[in-house]
């Protein structure tokens, strides 16, 4: 009878296979894993439906269903795996790895080194959240704060350094080619699948190393190139609206900060130059529109996708859904807009977007509290229990 009822449960999905991925339509994780790093990517995307505007159908990817919470878990699995192709690690080695981060793809390569055997060390600049480097230190790696002064280059600068000094392996991120690719044969086909058959009419994303623009836009103009993508920068740090070109090393790396650069609050976007990464999809036109977003408003955004559609998403996260309601505001009537939500929320506790956001009760909880007799804690040291 049991199992009777079980089947009729299960009977209720639409089961699709995807070849050696996760099932698709059905329970979201109906298999067993060897590893973590397995869970990696088929991300969710999930309809906008109490802010987007009349007329207008809206989408977010939800990337902190990945395990470290972020899009970043793509690019560690991606450089660590071409690494070991390649013949430059060995997982079980004990060999380092050494990154520079603002503190998701940091997080991200220090899971993937615990799970493959490896050493990580991390460089990350001062003003980054402290969440970061203790999410870091906690998957054992080791972290070196560099000086904010220094800024992105800075971190990047010491991480090239200490690679040079020990021969540890330098994930470069922002040169580094197998992070679209990664982006390109992973991410590109699940909004392709997802949206096989529907409208979408908008891609909407900001840039931290440009992977993700690189590589989905890559998919998405050879699938679906009526699809337009919206790029998004810092209103403070409009480093490709100034036209201006970063000057590079031989490796590819900036030699020195961008002059249209200036210190702006959304941690993850937009280093103090223009990774390589990007600049190859910017010299590939796979953008149509450059939209700028500043703190307060991704900050708001942030906040009430939370408080009005339960998705509790970072700082990147609220301006890139602040970008796509830009879009929307012009978009023609029916269409349809997926905007990337690169990142969770809970690593942002120390930053302004929490300002708002108090640990003991305001006025209106204290009401509440007061509204029946028992169990109110009105102060420190002011309280009362159960009434007899």
């Amino acid at each position: 009878m049991l199992s009777s009822r079980i089947s009729n449960l299960f009977a209720k999905f639409t089961w699709k296979k995807q070849k050696n991925g996760p099932t698709i339509n059905g329970p979201p994780r109906a298999r067993l894993y060897e590893n973590i790093l397995e869970t990696v990517g088929n991300t969710p995307v999930v309809k906008i439906n109490r802010l987007a505007p009349e007329g207008v159908t809206m989408y977010v990817k939800c990337e902190f269903f990945n395990p470290l919470s972020s899009v970043k878990d793509r690019l560690a699995v991606a450089i660590i795996t071409d690494a070991e192709r390649r013949g430059l690690l060995t997982p079980g080695s004990g060999q380092t790895v050494v990154e520079a981060t603002s503190g998701n793809t940091g997080i991200a390569v220090a899971m993937v080194c615990a799970q493959r055997g490896y050493k990580c060390v991390i460089t990350m600049a001062e003003p980054f959240s402290i969440e970061r480097r203790k999410i870091m230190r906690m998957l054992g790696a080791r972290v070196i704060v560099t000086p904010k002064a220094g800024k992105g280059t800075g971190m990047v600068a010491k991480a090239q350094e200490l690679a040079a000094k020990h021969g540890w392996f330098f994930c470069r991120q922002f040169e580094n080619e197998a992070n679209p690719a990664y982006h390109a044969s992973t991410t590109g086909p699940e909004i392709l699948r997802d949206f096989a058959g529907k409208r979408l009419d908008y891609f909407v994303t900001g840039y931290g190393t440009g992977g993700t623009f690189q590589g989905v836009s890559r998919v998405l103009k050879e699938a679906r190139p009526d699809c337009k993508v919206v790029l998004l920068e810092p209103e403070p740090a409009q480093l490709i609206a100034s036209g201006i070109k970063s000057e590079r090393n031989p490796d590819g790396s900036a030699t020195g900060s961008h002059p249209a650069f200036t210190p702006h609050p959304l941690q993850g976007w937009t280093p103090d130059f223009i990774p390589l990464v990007l600049e190859n999809g910017i010299n590939m036109k796979l953008y149509d529109e450059l939209v700028k977003i500043d703190g307060a408003e991704a900050n708001k955004t942030a906040r009430a996708l939370a408080q009005n559609e339960g998705i509790f998403t970072g700082v990147s996260g609220g301006a890139t859904f602040a970008g796509a309601l830009k879009v929307a505001q012009t978009a023609p009537k029916g269409s349809t807009i997926l905007a990337m939500l690169p990142d969770t929320s809970e690593r942002y506790m120390s930053t302004p977007l929490y300002d708002a956001i108090n640990a003991d009760m305001n006025e209106e909880e204290l009401e509440i509290a007061k509204s029946t007799p028992s169990f109110q804690l009105l102060s420190a040291t002011e309280f009362t229990l159960k009434v007899a």
